[in-house]
C-alpha cells in the first residue's frame, strides 16, 4: 500500500528536476500523477520512466502563464485520470541574472513574476474550486531560499514572486481550509539538479556545502520526500506554513 494510492496527483514543471523527483515518489505510493511541461519530448521521457517502473502517468503540455491553457489541461487530467486530489504547484524558475533594481527591465521583472507567482496564481485558480467542491485536497506550492534569506546578490523579480507565492499559499489555506483543503509551501535553497550539478563548478559547490550547518548540498529526493509529507494524511493538521528545505541555512 502507498501514501497515494487513489490519488490523482499533478506536478507542475515535473519534466525535470525536482519536479521529475516528485512526480516520480508520487507514482512509486500509489498515485495517478500528470507529468507537466512545456517540452513534449521531456514530458513523454517522464512518463515513460514512471510507467516502466509499474506507475501510472499521463503527460500534459500546457504554458501556464495563460490561464486558458492551465484551464484545458486541468480538463484533460481530469477527463482522464479522474478529479485532483494533489497539486504540486512547482513550476517557475529564474529567467534572468541578478542585477540592481535600477538595471532590471520592465521584460524581465514581468519574465520572473509571470512564469513564478502568475503560473502559481493560474494553477491555483483552476485546480482550488474542484478541491472545494468534493471537500477535499491537499496543495503544495514552491518558494526559495531566496524569497527567505535576503542578500544585495538576491535575484530581486525571483525572490520577490517567490515571496508572493509564500503570501499566496497563506491566503488559500486560510481561504480553503474550512472546504477541507490544506495549502503549504517549500522553500529549497539551491539543490543539485542534473543541471545545477553540471553548471556550478566544483570548487562553488564545495564552498556551498561548507555554509549549510547540515555540509551537504539538497537533492531533488529531499523536496520529493518533504512534498510527499504535506500531501498525505500525516500532515493533515497542518496548512499554511512554510517550510525550509535547505540544510540549516536559513535559519529564522
Amino acid at each position: 500500500m502507498g501514501a497515494l494510492d487513489g490519488c490523482v496527483a499533478l506536478v507542475t514543471g515535473s519534466s525535470r528536476g525536482i519536479g521529475t523527483a516528485i512526480a516520480t515518489l508520487f507514482a512509486a505510493e500509489g498515485a495517478r500523477v500528470a507529468v507537466h511541461g512545456r517540452d513534449a519530448a521531456a514530458v513523454e521521457s517522464v512518463r515513460a520512466d514512471i510507467e516502466a517502473d509499474g506507475g501510472v502517468a499521463l503527460g500534459v503540455v500546457a504554458d501556464l502563464t495563460s490561464y486558458e491553457q492551465v484551464e484545458g489541461m486541468r480538463s484533460t487530467i481530469e477527463n482522464t485520470l479522474g478529479p485532483i486530489d494533489v497539486l504540486v504547484a512547482n513550476a517557475g524558475g529564474s529567467p534572468v541574472r541578478p542585477a540592481r533594481v535600477e538595471d532590471i527591465s520592465e521584460e524581465d521583472w514581468r519574465a520572473s513574476v509571470d512564469v513564478n507567482l502568475t503560473a502559481t496564481f493560474f494553477t491555483l485558480k483552476s485546480v482550488l474550486p474542484g478541491m472545494k467542491e468534493r471537500g477535499r485536497g491537499a496543495i503544495v506550492t514552491m518558494s526559495s531560499a531566496a524569497a527567505r534569506r535576503t542578500t544585495a546578490m538576491s535575484p530581486i523579480a525571483y525572490a520577490a514572486a517567490k515571496a508572493g507565492i509564500e503570501q499566496l499559499t497563506k491566503n488559500v489555506a486560510a481561504q480553503a481550509g474550512p472546504f477541507g483543503v490544506r495549502a503549504n509551501c517549500i522553500a529549497p535553497e539551491v539543490i543539485l539538479t542534473e543541471r545545477n550539478f553540471a553548471e556550478i563548478p566544483n570548487d562553488v559547490q564545495e564552498s556551498m556545502r561548507l555554509a549549510h550547518p547540515i555540509q551537504r548540498l539538497g537533492l531533488p529526493e529531499d523536496i520529493a520526500r518533504a512534498a510527499l509529507f504535506f500531501a498525505t494524511g500525516n500532515a493533515s493538521w497542518i496548512t499554511g506554513t512554510v517550510l525550509d528545505v535547505a540544510g540549516g541555512s536559513v535559519l529564522v
